[in-house]
């Protein structure tokens, strides 16, 4: 509520013309501060992937997976299971809530430029995406001691942060697909399975036959192998195709949140 309402001050403050820049920036760092003020998002988005790495990562520093240490391929891996989730249910849930609040509506006739509603949220994921990568490399380097070139450590973050933009889509897309006392479930049920199967809890070569022949079927694979591609450690596969998959997914997903949210005029949800 503090947003709209600021927004509405500085339109009206700014007549006919509003100063959009600035209601873009308002809007993002209340939706930030939105999230990071509730416990049960901001801490299990940050503590999930840093406990898992700490169990499956650290318990087997000794091991060695594919070309690299298990520390740094399970560095990439929970890189990518984190800023999946912090996507999925940051975009996906929050909005599925929000509709149901009739919190959109309110939006929608507010004189805030639809757009910047989304921007807000993809800004907020991509920032706690950060965090989670950045939380992750200190882990890893000082405790898993894992040891990359700096172009490396870079390529890796660039990678991770990037790469919750298609997750954003697909959060849209269930935002606009449930209703508001659904959405965890689902998401719970759509995201750990694809995580499992897709090979970021345990190195994909050591799955099943058949898990390994489903995972190129799903996003999380392929962001995960752009991910482990930046220190030598994919599969060998062009990550043009990898890159070009993760795009394919991020259109369809667009379009079912484009078709969700024509749908959402209207309608009830409860």
């Amino acid at each position: 509520m503090a947003g709209l309402t600021e927004t509405r001050s500085l339109t009206a403050a700014a007549g006919r013309r509003p100063d959009q820049l600035r209601i873009y920036r308002t809007e993002a760092g209340h939706e930030f501060l939105k999230l990071i003020r509730v416990p049960i998002f901001a801490i299990s988005s940050l503590a999930f992937p840093l406990m898992f790495y700490v169990i499956f990562g650290l318990t087997f520093a000794n091991e060695s997976a594919g070309p690299v240490g298990v520390t740094t391929y399970m560095l990439a891996t929970y890189g990518a299971f984190g800023v999946i989730g912090s996507s999925l249910f940051g975009f996906g849930v929050s909005v599925a809530m929000e509709r149901g609040q009739g919190w959109m509506r309110l939006k929608r006739v507010s004189p805030m430029p639809p757009l910047a509603y989304f921007v807000a949220k993809v800004l907020m994921s991509t920032s706690f995406a950060a965090l989670i990568v950045a939380a992750l490399f200190v882990l890893g380097a000082t405790v898993g001691g894992v040891r990359l070139p700096a172009e490396q450590w870079i390529g890796l973050a660039g990678v991770l942060v990037v790469g919750a933009l298609p997750f954003c889509a697909m959060g849209l897309a269930f935002g606009y697909l449930v209703g508001p006392n659904s959405a965890p479930a689902v998401l719970n049920l759509v995201y750990l399975p694809m995580a499992f199967a897709s090979g970021l809890w345990i190195p994909l070569f050591q799955l099943p036959e058949l898990v390994q022949s489903i995972a190129p079927f799903l996003p999380p694979y392929h962001f995960a192998q752009l991910a482990l591609g930046t220190f030598g450690a994919a599969e060998g596969v062009s990550p043009f195709v990898h890159l070009g998959s993760l795009m394919a997914f991020t259109v369809a997903f667009l379009i079912v949140a484009g078709w969700g949210y024509r749908r959402d005029d209207g309608r009830t949800y409860g």
